[in-house]
């Protein structure tokens, strides 16, 4: 991805933030500079990757395949002073965009349609060998349990949720003619570099082309204090 497309992406998803009345935190909007001057006492930020998070999953065409995320607040499976055992999201789906398939073998999550256009999650349970199982896919969603077909596609819509237990693949993508969506993640500690089994080959965390400055740094790019 380029590093303009990325700033790009930045500002609109402030610009839509603020007309779902959501704020993002103050680390949200630091610029390279002042995250330079910042001293250990931010250690929390660095070393669980709050902040921002763009993918376009190695497709090279973000607008199809790709997610705008942005990481509140999460623990850390690795280090034993970090002691939250959750982990807090926002997620700006377009219309059509595609998270690929996709599940987790230590998180489990709620995804919460917070406003804008409907949602559709495609479900599976996975095999084994972490293959599509044709088993019936139990889905939990705001306090009602039921049983779907492997394969079925389920609408959120505004302030609709689903509970995704692990081991459980899921595709998502915005419903379209119903706008762009504002998502909201509430989950178990959440570490994507070690717990996504994507169903098809991606790439995670995308290669930039600096082709300007950063607007803001990306969750794993933060200085060291």
């Amino acid at each position: 991805m380029k590093r303009s497309e990325i700033n790009q992406l930045m500002k609109e998803a402030v610009e839509f933030m603020e007309e779902m009345k959501f704020k993002l935190p103050p680390f949200a909007y630091w610029s390279p500079e002042e995250w330079a001057q910042k001293g250990s006492e931010y250690d929390e930020i660095r070393d669980n990757m709050l902040g921002w998070d763009i993918t376009d999953f190695g497709s090279g065409d973000f607008s199809k395949i790709g997610l705008l995320m942005f990481t509140v607040r999460n623990g850390n499976f690795d280090d034993p002073k970090y002691e939250k055992p959750y982990a807090e999201k926002l997620l700006i789906v377009e219309e059509e965009q595609i998270t690929p398939y996709h599940f987790h073998w230590s998180k489990m999550e709620d995804i919460i349609n917070r406003g804008g256009g409907n949602l559709l999650v495609q479900l599976y349970n996975s095999t084994e060998d972490e293959q599509f199982a044709d088993t019936p896919v139990t889905v939990l969603s705001d306090g009602r349990r039921y049983e779907v077909p492997a394969g079925s596609i389920v609408r959120l819509t505004p302030g609709e949720s689903i509970t995704l237990t692990c081991g459980v693949y899921h595709k998502f993508w915005g419903e379209k003619g119903t706008g762009k969506i504002l998502l909201g993640e509430v989950s178990k500690v959440n570490d994507d570099r070690v717990d996504n089994r994507f169903y098809e080959k991606t790439g995670r965390f995308p290669e930039i082309d600096e082709d300007e400055a950063p607007l803001y740094l990306l969750g794993n790019e933060y200085p060291k204090a």
